[in-house]
């Protein structure tokens, strides 16, 4: 796939983020088992225990009575485990899910990685559509398409009016995460993932059968355009690819990976998180893509125990993360080379995407770059917050609380607060 990079920093020699032969096993039900690996030299690793008292103290004043639902980890650019309060607590994230999928897509597919659909002309002169879940495919794209399939697009050996094309697509059985309520999943938010997907198979609300929206679309500009076609949907290749004798007859780009981290941590688009989880773990097999992806996390370091990952987006109820998790998580990713893409895709507090109306006009306001969650019962909020005494990485989890939106700001403002921890 065009701009692929797998293990980014073996290939810069810092063995922070290992390449880990992704093939090579068959997923399994069993607990994710493996050692972690040594600290790299020279990178800081979150430690174990609390340094300082007097945020851990002040943390525990705001919890309050609420303390046994929430999850708070905060840490600091050394690797100071500065407070935690339950850090170790597996708890269902919500959209905090996404920082997981986004840490590894960046890690494994690169900065320069898009996300591309193609037409192919197959050796009987048949076409084949393939793609690899464009967010952002759209009616002028299919228009091009349309056209060339037509050989009005310049192509040397023009198709005839009458053309046959197929789409390649996944099975119904993998559009979803198997635990997206049915509810959720005729929402605009819970659209089905697939491969060929115009608008991110959504309208007002979820396109439920996308092949078919698409054959639709797809002939009707071929007959606005002066042809007629006979489109039909094929499964996959075991890798993705087109017959090796198919000659490529045009492509479609996506946004760039900044564009994609962005609409899914700073807009929390749940569509895009999916299809860079699938992406980044090299298959669209959801139990293949959910072993993989926890392989990736144990061969950080990051303490594991308790942990689950069933989707990218963190839709699924199923998913477990730790406070402690994402903070190492994040400690980790300020040591990357493409730290800086991580981080500028998050929310920013008053100033941008889901966390654009929170904080405005206090002295958190552009001082907090995060990502929320919210699903029935959760909120979760997790990122890089800006303090006098330096940057600290903090995770805030709550799984039942009555005011957590309240909670979370008074969080963040004490840590803030440079003087706790010197």
């Amino acid at each position: 796939m065009a701009g692929r990079r797998a293990g980014v920093l073996t290939g810069l020699g810092l063995a922070l983020f290992p390449s880990l032969g992704l093939q090579a096993a068959a997923p399994d039900s069993r607990a994710i088992s493996l050692p972690a690996p040594p600290p790299p030299l020279g990178f800081p690793q979150l430690q174990t225990q609390v340094s300082c008292p007097a945020l851990q103290t002040r943390l525990r004043q705001v919890l309050g009575a609420e303390a046994s639902v929430w999850s708070v980890s905060v840490g600091d650019g050394s690797g100071r485990l500065l407070a935690d309060l339950n850090g170790l607590t597996p708890r269902i994230p919500a959209s905090n899910q996404k920082m997981v999928t986004t840490a590894m897509a960046l890690d494994r597919l690169g900065p320069d990685y898009s996300l591309t659909t193609r037409l192919w002309r197959r050796a009987d002169g048949s076409l084949l559509l393939t793609g690899e879940g464009d967010p952002d495919f759209n009616t002028p794209q299919l228009q091009r398409f349309a056209k060339l399939a037509l050989g009005q697009g310049g192509s040397s050996s023009p198709t005839p009016s009458a053309v046959r094309i197929q789409l390649q697509e996944e099975p119904p059985q993998r559009w979803w995460p198997a635990g997206w309520p049915g509810e959720d999943r005729v929402e605009a938010y819970g659209a089905p993932i697939t491969r060929l997907a115009v608008t991110s198979n959504a309208k007002a609300m979820a396109v439920s059968d996308p092949p078919s929206r698409l054959q639709q679309l797809l002939a009707a500009e071929i007959k606005r355009q002066g042809g007629q076609a006979s489109i039909s949907t094929v499964a996959p290749t075991p890798n993705g690819s087109p017959p090796s004798s198919a000659v490529l007859l045009h492509e479609e780009r996506s946004i760039g990976m900044h564009g994609l981290l962005s609409l899914a941590n700073t807009e929390s688009h749940n569509f895009t998180a999916e299809v860079l989880l699938r992406q980044a773990a090299g298959s669209w097999d959801q139990v293949t893509s959910q072993w993989r992806t926890s392989q990736w996390l144990a061969a950080q370091g990051l303490p594991m125990a308790g942990i689950k990952v069933v989707d990218g987006s963190g839709l699924d109820r199923g998913n477990r993360l730790t406070s402690r998790l994402l903070v190492a998580l994040m400690l980790r990713m300020a040591q990357h080379p493409m730290a800086d893409h991580y981080f500028a895709s998050m929310a920013i507090a008053g100033e941008r995407g889901t966390l654009r109306n929170y904080w405005y006009d206090t002295e958190l306001q552009g001082q907090f770059f995060g990502k929320t969650g919210t699903i029935r019962g959760v909120r979760s909020v997790s990122g890089l917050l800006n303090t006098p005494a330096g940057p600290r990485y903090i995770s805030m989890i709550s799984n039942g609380s009555s005011a957590p939106n309240t909670v979370i700001g008074q969080l963040l403002r004490q840590t803030r607060n440079g003087a706790l921890c010197p």
